[in-house]
This record gives C-alpha cells, structure tokens and sequence, in this order.
C-alpha cells in the first residue's frame, strides 16, 4: 500500500481542484447567463477555453517537458487562484471575458504538465486502476461541486461561489507541494536555451513520432474528437436545460448532480474491475454510450428523461476516459509527452473553436433541440469510429500488454 502513498494523495488534490472547478464552472455560467440571456453568450464563455490553448500550447509543451513538473503545476494553480478571486469585483462582463480567458491559459498549460506528471509518478501496471480512480474522484467532485454551487446560490450569489474555486487551488498547491519531485533527470537541459528554432524542432519531433505510430495517432485523434463533440454540444447544455425544459437553477444544479452519481458508479466499476476490463472495450463502448446519452438529453421534455440523459453521458464517459487516458500513458514516450500533448491540443482547440461557434450561432437562430441532436448524432458516428479503430488487426499489437 506504500506505493499507493503518493499517488493517493495526489487523487486528493485533484479532487479539491475538481470540486471548486464545478463549482466555478456552474457559477459563471449562471453568471453570463443572468447578464445576457443568450445561448450564443455561453458559447461563446466555452471557446474561450480553446482559444487560450492555441495561445499558450503551441510553445507550451517545449517548457513542460524542460521544466520541474512538480513546481509548475503549484505555480499554476496559485497563479489561477489569484485571478478567479478577481473575478467577483470587476465592472464589467467584457473585463470578466478577459480574465476568464487568462485563467483559461492557466489551465491549459496545467493539463499537460499534471499528465507528464501523472505518467512519470505512477508505475505502468498502475496507471489503469489510477485513472479509474482518478475518474471517481472527478465524478465525487462533479457531484458535490454542484450541491455546494446550490446552497451557495441559495445562501448568496454566483460570486460567493467563484471564491470558492480560489480557495480550493489553493489547498491543491499545498498538497502538490507535498508530493514527490519526478524530474530529477532534467538537469540535461537547463543549458538549452527556449528559443523558436527549439519549439520548431519540438513540432518536428511530434509529427516524426506521429508518422511512425500512427495508430497511437489514431487512438489519440479518436480521442481529441470525443472532447471536441462533448466540449460544442455542452456549451448548449445550460441553455437547454433552462430555456426549452424552464428549469430553475436548483433544479438544474441537481440534474447536474445526476451526472456525477452516473460518473461516481462508472467509476466504481472501473476501479473495482480493472484488471478485467479491456481497455480496447473500454475505448469503443464508453465513446457509443456517451454519444447516445447526449442523444437522450436532447430529446428529452421533462426533468426525468433528461435526467436519464446526462446519468448515462456520467455513466459511459469514464469508462471512454479511463481506456483512452491509460493507452495514452502507455504509448507516448513521457519524455515528449508535454510536446505531443501540447501541440495536438492546439489543433483540437481549433476544431473546438469551429464546433462550438457553429453550434451556438446554428442554436442562436434556430432553436436548441434539433441543434443538440444533430450534434450528438455526428458524436455517435465518432463512437462508431472508435469501435472499428480498437477492434481492428493493429488491437492484437497495442493492446496486449493493457
């Protein structure tokens, strides 16, 4: 159970990031919506999100794979803490667009470096059982983050809850602090000097490594796709939820707490059984059923079917996460895994950036519901794609050993 020590510790931190995440999440979008009214405005909130990517992670992985992880990620969260807390006081939605937009380069940067990290602290035979655990504490947090956003609402306003995200970062700095330093190697490149010819010759790295393994490509594009589906089509989420089935902000706060009681028991599953779920089945399957989740959701009228919806997107999604995130880790060289992360970030928050403004204006000037269902079918089509790609001749070779 020693070699559980850090690791666990480490899910703890994650999971005090992921509830104040939920909570600021919920808060600001309350917060935009309150002000404007509009889905196209929501939208717009979400591209903010790969918009700071191509910003930041074009040069970005460069640094992460030059650097102490460890102290990075702490500077990150301290760094992003500072600015949420800023957020309650501004005087204007467009100074909050912006603000939010820089905290969005934050945490751009923050999830490559804390996978880099991740991959390095825990041990290969490990990693799979982690990202199921990992999963249910962000189904903990998307359960609980939601509760407490309600009964902060219910006692205050939207801006009580922003704080605390800021706090909650804070506490995760602490316990970052507290874990082990994984980059004791990199003394090798303190000398190089981060200059464009070196970011150049990073790309060069990547796309030689993607022209060799391009089924590590595949599975990884596979997976970059399911979060461009998912990040376009939630962006209507609030609205829908709001707007076409009039549900008040309690009771949206507690239809999100379903999905994190269909992510907790995912989850559960996922960790008690993983030494027998196959993490090519895991890929497949949990890409379809999320697909048809969202298919649910949107053609819902009522609480109970909608509710049914976003419980199945919580349920399927960590099964897809955990299978795409451990074939991840065991087929990216960690040693390139800040730049090959990074630099196909880029190119997934552009695509995120089209989706997501095409949906919003398409919802703007139609209505929602047969935006959202154009949307998750073109998802489940992808989930169909993943299924062919992991049961195909190459599985036998890569998924073998996971």
């Amino acid at each position: 159970m020693s070699r559980w020590k850090y690791p666990l510790m480490l899910l703890v931190g994650i999971g005090i990031s992921n509830v104040g995440g939920w909570v600021y999440l919920i808060a600001l979008n309350l917060i935009v919506l309150n002000e404007t009214g509009s889905p196209l405005a929501i939208a717009l909130l979400y591209i903010l999100g790969p918009i700071a990517t191509i910003c930041s992670n074009a040069w970005a992985g460069s640094l992460i794979d030059r650097v102490n992880t460890r102290r990075l990620m702490m500077g990150l969260d301290v760094f992003r803490a500072l600015c949420i807390a800023l957020i309650p006081f501004l005087p204007s939605l467009i100074y909050v667009y912006i603000l939010v937009f820089i905290i969005n380069m934050g945490s751009a940067i923050f999830h490559p470096t804390s996978m880099v990290y991740m991959t390095k602290l825990i041990p290969e035979k490990d990693r799979q059982r982690f990202n199921a655990l990992r999963n249910f504490i962000n189904s903990c947090g998307s359960l609980i983050g939601p509760t407490i956003a309600g009964v902060l609402f219910w006692m205050g306003t939207p801006y009580t809850a922003i704080h605390v995200n800021a706090v909650a970062l804070f506490l995760s700095a602490i316990i970052i602090m507290m874990l082990p330093n994984v980059d004791s190697r990199l003394k090798e490149t303190e000398g190089q000097s981060f200059t464009w010819d070196l970011i150049k010759n990073d790309f060069r790295v990547v796309f030689n490594f993607s022209k060799d393994y391009t089924y590590v490509t595949k599975i990884y594009v596979l997976f970059s796709g399911t979060t461009i589906f998912m990040t376009a089509i939630d962006s209507l989420e609030t609205a829908f939820a709001k707007g076409v089935l009039s549900m008040p902000d309690s009771i949206y706060g507690f239809l999100l707490s379903i999905f994190g009681a269909g992510f907790i028991l995912g989850s559960i599953i996922n960790s008690v059984f993983s030494k027998q779920l196959a993490v090519n089945l895991l890929i497949g399957f949990g890409t379809i059923f999320t697909s048809i989740g969202y298919l649910v959701f949107y053609s819902s009228n009522g609480f109970f079917s909608a509710a049914t919806g976003v419980f199945l997107i919580g349920f399927a999604v960590t099964f897809a996460n955990t299978g795409y995130l451990t074939f991840y880790q065991n087929y990216v060289p960690v040693e390139m895994m800040g730049r090959f992360g990074s630099i196909f970030s880029v190119i997934e928050a552009g695509f995120i950036i089209a989706l997501t403004v095409l949906i919003g204006l398409t919802a703007e000037l139609t209505s929602i519901r047969p935006v959202g269902l154009i949307g998750s079918f073109a998802f489940f089509l992808l989930g169909l794609m993943a299924l062919k790609a992991v049961s195909g001749a190459k599985r036998k070779e890569y998924f073998k050993k996971v």
